[in-house]
């Protein structure tokens, strides 16, 4: 399980085809490498990953065919950034929101404008995710934990404040641009559990069963 907050911005060194899937290494520039061990998970553009090798100030991945059919790690190359967070430890503060750094799919950058200080996104996403995004929830994007400002049928609004532009890729994006998408865990197993998930989760279902 991952928070959300990035603890660094890393750089791809090389990837290596094999066997049909990839092999990623990756820079990890200031992020602490103290406690990583081989096996332990790191959210690389919020996707969850295993550490394979470790080396003086980088660690290397497998990614698996269907992580590359899933997100965007497919289309990285060597010298592309990429957003990094290790797993959040039992005690750790959880700034963000919890991220399983399970990508549901693959967003759009739309369109950007200046908001005062802050940048505001405007993000396509794919139809079947948009009932699982409301106005003031959680939503992950490329690891990043952000709340939704406003929604329509299939894109969603974010606020990017100076300080997560300066601290992840996100000053990276351009329209056009592919976006790891991870839904809120709770939206998802909520209608997953609801007698009437088969019929959609509707306001008046979420009021009967006391959840609004």
């Amino acid at each position: 399980m991952f928070t959300g907050i990035i603890a660094a911005i890393g750089k791809i060194e090389t990837v290596q085809a094999k066997g049909g899937d990839l092999s990623l290494q990756v820079a990890t520039q200031k992020l602490d490498l103290s406690d990583v061990g081989l096996g332990d998970s790191i959210a690389i553009n919020g996707v969850c990953l295993t550490v394979v090798t470790i080396g003086t100030g980088s660690l290397s991945f497998d990614v698996s065919r269907e992580s590359l059919a899933r997100t965007s790690l497919g289309s990285v190359q060597a010298g592309s950034v990429v957003n990094l967070e290790k797993a959040m430890a039992v005690g750790d503060r959880l700034g963000g929101h919890i991220v399983s750094g399970h990508v549901d799919g693959l967003g759009t950058i739309m369109s950007l404008n200046p908001s005062a200080r802050s940048t505001q996104y405007r993000i396509e996403l794919p139809i079947d995710l948009s009932r699982y995004v409301a106005e003031k929830g959680s939503i992950c994007i490329d690891g990043v934990s952000l709340t939704v400002n406003n929604v329509g049928d299939n894109w969603f609004e974010v606020n990017i404040i100076p300080h997560t532009m300066q601290e992840t890729i996100i000053n990276t994006y351009q329209a056009g641009s592919k976006v790891n998408l991870e839904v809120d865990l709770i939206a998802r197993y909520l209608e997953r559990l609801l007698p009437t998930a088969d019929a959609g989760v509707s306001r008046d279902t979420l009021m009967k069963h006391g959840f609004i």
